[in-house]
């Protein structure tokens, strides 16, 4: 809009383009500055916060079915908002221009902060008690300097928040436990506070570390999943050396097969929330849910099973082209519809589904309130990690499959590679995952099955008798396998 906030566009009369200011480019990338702290702000935030408008006090038997349905509702609707992005928005930015293109989000972001702040009184909003990650790294410092300690057998010499009921520190990472033993009187102030916290530490600050490092390796299982959905590159090469034709005048852009993933999701969602549940908790004639911690495993089997099916859709379209005498030729087309597509990128919606959204319940729930923020966050770090290791794997492939006058598995001439054997690869090491994932889940013993918003830790406000904090039971010798 602003014609000095941009070079001019370049002539065909052969004259020079005249480049980018030094204020020019400043402008764009504090624009991209913006955009990544906006987004970073939103993501992981909204969803802890969304959570939190659920918690009311009480134990309502029905939040735990609320929340997960509010799980489920608010990765479909960003889902959604990709889908208008990458069809009605791009549609602008094509027809209309960059200005239109770019003034219609605008727009549409003033609207949504306008509307956030004017239903702020509304609000459920949480204090924001201490620096989380700075209470980690307490923990760590003071277990190592008490290293040498015996562990006490009273529960008074372990050091409480002010205000709770003497509790024993869980049993797993027991080594963690000394960061909160009572050297000496002297180390608590007469209010119940630490003299110096990084001598001492809470029971409550070392099962916060606790909980996050049980969590991080079924994490982990789910960067698999994030790495086989960013094979976004392969599935379009295949859709343009396929028909795409729905008619003889209308064919579907082969970017565009991307957007079954996003329908498969949405049409799952509703069918699981409003249909399958509902169903089964009338037959049942009690309320049904799967837990969290088996759709994640479900989801890491169906996203093997859509690299299988991706693996063998290639098979065959690769043996057509030969025997149409287009092995030299990656341009051209192989009689095989291109709709055989849309079974693997249907599973690949599917299986995000199932474990997206139940990984975020899942960390939402296993880790405290005051952890809520980084709970949402955990699976947009999966992603990003996901995508890292997406290149490695892919490098590698490149590298060790490529011989003396041999094409690599992945070539750019899509009739000489073998995109299957690639495919087929991720699909081994999605199974692998899927043995790792019960391996961690084993290992995690049994996971919360109580009511999300009445998560230890988390004293009411409201209620003096709450002020009791309710920590995990020791563990069990035999981790209980029903969590699995």
């Amino acid at each position: 809009m602003i014609p000095k906030a941009r070079p001019p566009a370049c002539n065909q009369t052969g004259q020079a383009c005249i480049s980018t200011t030094g204020p020019q480019y400043m402008l764009l990338v504090f624009s991209f500055l913006l955009l990544s702290i906006g987004a970073g702000g939103i993501r992981p935030c909204s969803l802890a916060f969304g959570a939190n408008q659920f918690d009311k006090g009480g134990s309502d038997p029905n939040k735990q079915t609320v929340l997960e349905s509010f799980f489920a509702w608010y990765y479909t609707s960003s889902v959604v908002s990709v889908l208008i992005a990458l069809t009605g928005i791009v549609y602008l930015q094509d027809r209309l221009g960059w200005k239109i293109g770019f003034g219609v989000p605008a727009i549409l972001m003033f609207l949504s902060a306008l509307f956030f702040f004017l239903a702020s009184p509304f609000y459920i909003k949480q204090k924001v008690r201490s620096n989380v990650f700075a209470s980690f790294i307490r923990v760590i410092v003071v277990a190592f300097k008490n290293r040498k300690l015996h562990y006490p057998n009273q529960n008074s010499d372990y050091h409480h928040k002010n205000g709770s009921g003497p509790q024993v520190p869980t049993e797993k990472l027991r080594f963690l436990n000394k960061a909160c033993i009572i050297k000496s009187p002297e180390d608590v102030k007469p209010n119940g506070v630490a003299a110096n916290p990084w001598n001492l530490c809470t029971v409550e600050q070392v099962e916060e570390l606790k909980a996050l490092i049980r969590v991080v390796p079924l994490w982990s299982t789910g960067i698999m999943i994030s790495i086989n959905l960013s094979q976004s590159s392969f599935p379009l090469l295949q859709a343009q050396s396929m028909n795409r034709h729905l008619t003889k005048g209308f064919q579907i852009p082969a970017g565009s097969f991307g957007m079954f993933l996003m329908i498969a999701l949405t049409i799952w969602v509703l069918l699981y929330d409003r249909v399958m549940l509902p169903l089964a908790s009338k037959i049942k004639g009690r309320p049904v849910r799967l837990k969290p911690i088996v759709r994640m495993g479900l989801g890491i089997f169906v996203s093997c099973m859509s690299m299988v099916v991706s693996g063998i859709i290639e098979h065959i379209r690769r043996r057509r082209a030969i025997s149409e005498g287009l092995l030299n030729n990656s341009q051209g087309l192989v009689e095989m519809s291109a709709m055989w597509l849309i079974i693997p990128n249907s599973l690949n919606g599917i299986a995000e589904a199932l474990n997206a959204i139940s990984a975020t319940e899942f960390y939402y729930s296993e880790l405290p309130k005051s952890m809520s923020s980084i709970a949402s966050a955990l699976l947009g770090l999966g992603m990003a990690v996901a995508n890292l290791l997406a290149s490695v794997v892919l490098s590698a492939v490149d590298k060790y499959t490529k011989g003396e006058g041999k094409e690599s598995w992945i070539s750019s001439n899509i009739n000489k590679g073998h995109y299957e054997y690639y495919y087929w690869l991720l699909a081994l090491m999605t199974g692998f995952n899927l043995l790792y994932f019960v391996v961690c889940c084993w290992l995690y013993g049994p996971s919360v099955d109580v009511d999300i918003t009445m998560r230890m830790m988390e004293p009411s406000d409201d209620d003096d008798d709450d002020n009791e904090i309710d920590l995990p039971q020791k563990n069990k010798s035999t981790p209980d396998l029903n969590s699995c």
